[in-house]
């Protein structure tokens, strides 16, 4: 296995694996076959996050999906936020044991803490070095969000 880049978010390093690929909205996905794209969250997204405690959809398997849709909730000890879908398609599967128990999202983040699979219309996710590239960029308003400075 390649060993996975490294974002360093001030002294806490996110690990970015290269065999995903990367949305906006700081989930990976990786490609299932069909079409069918398997999402979570990013080491980065966990990491502001830090632990996740609650999740619940307001979406349903077999629902279509607009881009940039609203399609959950989730609650960590940081903040409860909205979820929004990363591109438009179908609702293929979601992650059910999460639900009862979302700490594999904290732990296992890139396997048993996966989330949803859709299966999208239009792909225009980033592979690792761009996700890099984006965090890099965003960092500072990053850390102006986190310190309550915006």
């Amino acid at each position: 296995m390649t060993e996975p880049l490294i974002f360093m978010m001030g002294k806490y390093p996110a690990k970015i694996p290269l065999d995903y690929l990367y949305c906006r909205n700081h989930m990976w996905c990786q490609e299932r076959g069909q079409g069918i794209f398997r999402f979570g969250f990013s080491a980065y997204a966990v990491r502001l996050m830090q632990d996740v405690y609650f999740l619940d959809w307001n979406i349903n398997e077999g629902d279509s999906i607009r881009y940039k849709q609203q399609i959950g909730n989730i609650e960590s000890s940081k903040a409860t936020s909205d979820l929004f879908a990363p591109c438009a398609g179908q609702m293929v599967s979601i992650n059910q044991e999460l639900l009862n128990d979302p700490s594999k999202i904290n732990s296992d983040t890139y396997q048993a803490g996966w989330l949803f699979e859709m299966r999208c219309e239009e792909t225009s996710f980033m592979n690792p070095q761009q996700y890099m590239e984006y965090l890099a960029t965003n960092w500072e308003s990053t850390q102006r969000i986190i310190k309550g400075q915006l």
